[in-house]
């Protein structure tokens, strides 16, 4: 309690107190487990990284895989990979250390990062759709539209945006101030357990961060499902059973991905839950998505399969001419 105490330094301005330290709370309540839990997230984060820096490699390396849609994957991975840093190496030390404080300037940034990054996944994934949509529906046309300097413009696109979303949300919030308690009941610094504690102000940034949010991530959801609708369409159409399996291969892991990444994120910001639930749920889409992201595109894709394939026969090639 001491220590506790200690950790939440503050100032008196008037009649409020105000924040200078957060605590968040995180899986504390699971004293006992506090070891374990911080060897399975360690696990997850190992596997995490290796898996997606493996599909980097494997993409960079291999021609065969020189396609649009491996580059959208490339990007993807290393938004994955700066996406698990943001908040688990910072999870791991406090549970490793037992110190949960963060300053409220601390917390601010991974709240940027953080968003940044799940924003520009929306855009990301919004144009893995629409690239998946021109493969299937428009194959004459593919080469032509999904040209590199096209596809370079929506990546760049798709970062971009996702960093206006959170800076514009990031100014307002700076401009507020935040009031004890200083307990956040959450593993890492998101949008709604940080609002609950400004001074004064909180439905103007509701308010902002609703309709900045709702112009600039509505639409690449509605892109990714109109995309998904016209393929699926024109697969049904397919007469072939085995035309229709190949033609939803294609595009099945993203789906997979989609499905993953928009079904978390509904639950934990659309419908109303416990705090305990929406830390469970989001562990889906910070944690789990982007370890579940190299494990789906390297198992569900016979692509990635196949170059993995070949870069192990080759390094078995290149070690057994070592030997000899």
């Amino acid at each position: 309690m001491a220590n506790r105490m200690q950790s939440m330094r503050h100032t008196q301005e008037g009649n409020q107190t105000l924040a200078t330290h957060f605590l968040l709370l995180g899986f504390g309540d699971l004293l006992g487990l506090q070891i374990i839990v911080f060897l399975i997230f360690l696990i997850i984060y190992i596997v995490t990284m290796a898996g997606n820096i493996l599909i980097i490699v494997l993409v960079v390396s291999d021609q065969h895989l020189h396609t649009p849609m491996y580059f959208f994957l490339t990007n993807l991975s290393c938004l994955e990979t700066c996406y698990s840093s943001a908040i688990l190496p910072r999870m791991l030390a406090s549970l490793l250390t037992g110190d949960r404080t963060i300053s409220v300037g601390g917390c601010m940034i991974q709240f940027w990062v953080f968003g940044f990054l799940a924003a520009t996944e929306c855009y990301l994934l919004a144009v893995m759709s629409y690239d998946r949509y021109l493969a299937v529906c428009k194959p004459l046309h593919y080469v032509s539209l999904m040209n590199s300097h096209f596809c370079v413009q929506l990546v760049l696109v798709s970062w971009l945006s996702g960093s206006f979303i959170v800076t514009t949300i990031l100014l307002i919030m700076s401009q507020l101030r935040f009031c004890a308690p200083c307990e956040i009941d959450h593993f890492f610094c998101d949008f709604l357990p940080l609002i609950q504690h400004l001074c004064s102000g909180a439905p103007l940034l509701i308010l902002s961060g609703f309709i900045t949010t709702s112009v600039l991530t509505i639409p690449p959801f509605l892109l990714t499902l109109t995309s998904y609708t016209y393929i699926i369409t024109t697969i049904l159409r397919i007469p072939s059973t085995g035309g229709r399996k190949k033609a939803f291969s294609t595009c099945s892991s993203h789906l997979t991905v989609v499905t993953i990444f928009y079904g978390t994120l509904i639950v934990v910001y659309m419908l109303p839950n416990t705090n305990r639930m929406n830390k469970i749920v989001s562990l889906f889409y910070t944690i789990l998505t982007p370890l579940a992201n190299p494990l789906i595109y390297s198992l569900r894709n016979k692509e990635v399969s196949k170059s993995l394939r070949r870069a192990i026969s080759k390094c078995v090639r290149t070690q057994k001419l070592t030997t000899f």
